[in-house]
């Protein structure tokens, strides 16, 4: 599995579409969208390109390989709109197996389950069949800050930004999810990187 990480569209037609041209140049088999999908919210200004059924018609070809989360911006009549969501999708669980080994990943928008506290066994409240599983990253979005480390219940944070309203002074992000050719030295087998939105260059990454 490899993903191309989103967040916080913000119905920026024009984002979207720059992103989602790094889906095949990256030989992605999947998109992880962490939510506020087509609505800019009340307290942001309109992003550059903003056309929200434009971001329909871009993400309605990879409907079926997107896993998608509810943002706090997303709305029923919005999701109405995207049938690869729905208003009850506050979280994801993608159960992954790279090189032998499992990478549990905890999806969510970040605005209902605070990342930083959020602990690996956080699935035992959630979903009971699935309480045996240890938690291993949480992808979220919603501070439309990038951010890459492991918080003090030692799950990783992974936060791709947001790739049309960045804020504090980061320029518009997206993340890449991929495993490694091989277990490296440290028994690592998946790498979470960062790339400027524009360029493609990568910004930061973690291995895991």
């Amino acid at each position: 599995m490899r993903g191309l990480i989103l967040s916080d569209i913000h119905g920026s037609h024009l984002a979207v579409e720059k992103a989602l041209a790094y889906f095949k140049k990256f030989e992605c088999t999947h998109i992880f969208l962490l939510g506020d999908i087509l609505y800019h919210g009340p307290r942001n200004p309109l992003p550059k390109g903003h056309g929200p059924m434009e971001v329909v018609k871009s993400l309605e070809p990879y409907k079926d390989c997107i896993i998608a989360v509810r943002g706090n911006c997303d709305a029923e009549v919005d999701l109405m709109m995207l049938d690869f969501i729905s208003i009850k999708d506050e979280y994801a669980l993608i159960e992954d197996k790279v090189h032998g080994k499992e990478v549990n990943l905890f999806l969510s928008h970040g605005h209902l389950f605070l990342p930083e506290a959020f602990p690996p066994n956080g699935m035992e409240s959630l979903d009971e069949s699935k309480r045996h599983i240890t938690v291993h990253c949480y992808l979220y979005g919603h501070t439309h800050i990038w951010d890459l480390h492991e918080n003090y219940k030692k799950v990783y944070n992974i936060n791709p930004g947001s790739i049309s309203l960045p804020k504090g002074g980061r320029p518009p992000t997206f993340g890449i999810y991929e495993p490694l050719p091989k277990v490296d030295r440290q028994g690592h087998v998946v790498k979470f990187s960062v790339h400027h939105l524009d360029s493609g260059e990568e910004i930061a990454s973690i291995t895991l």
